[in-house]
C-alpha cells in the first residue's frame, strides 16, 4: 500500500507560479514511479507529467512542456511539480499517482492522492 498526500495548490494570477508536492508513505519512494494528473470541471482527467523511479526519465503533456517541471527527492519520499507561466486553462484539481512504471496512461497507476485545487485567474 502507498499513501499519497498532495499540497501546494491555491489561487494564482496568470503568469504566476506554484509548486505542488506529493508525499508518499507506505513504500520506499524509489521503488515507485510517480505522476501528476489533473481534471478540470466537466472534463476528463488528463496526464500532466510523470517521472521514473530513479528520476532520470520524465515525460510531459504537450500543453505544459517548457512551463512545468516534475522532480523527485527519494530521500524525502516526495515528488514535486513546479508550475511556471500558469494559464487559466491550467485550472484543475491536480492529483498525484504512484505505480510500477512511468507512463502517461493514468489507468496504469495503482495509488492516487486526494487532489489539490489549482486555480489560475486571468
Amino acid at each position: 500500500q502507498v499513501q499519497l498526500v498532495e499540497s501546494g495548490g491555491g489561487l494564482v494570477q496568470a503568469g504566476g507560479s506554484l509548486r505542488l508536492s506529493c508525499a508518499a508513505s507506505g513504500r520506499t519512494a524509489s521503488s515507485i514511479a510517480m505522476g501528476w494528473f489533473r481534471q478540470a470541471p466537466g472534463k476528463e482527467r488528463e496526464s500532466v507529467a510523470v517521472i521514473s523511479r530513479s528520476g532520470t526519465l520524465t515525460s510531459y503533456a504537450d500543453s505544459v512542456k517548457g512551463r512545468f517541471t516534475i522532480s523527485r527527492d527519494n530521500a524525502k519520499n516526495t515528488v514535486y511539480l513546479q508550475m511556471n507561466s500558469l494559464k487559466p486553462e491550467d485550472t484543475a484539481v491536480y492529483y498525484c499517482a504512484a505505480g510500477r512504471i512511468a507512463t502517461m496512461n493514468g489507468h496504469e497507476y495503482d495509488y492516487w492522492g486526494q487532489g489539490t485545487q489549482v486555480t489560475v485567474s486571468s
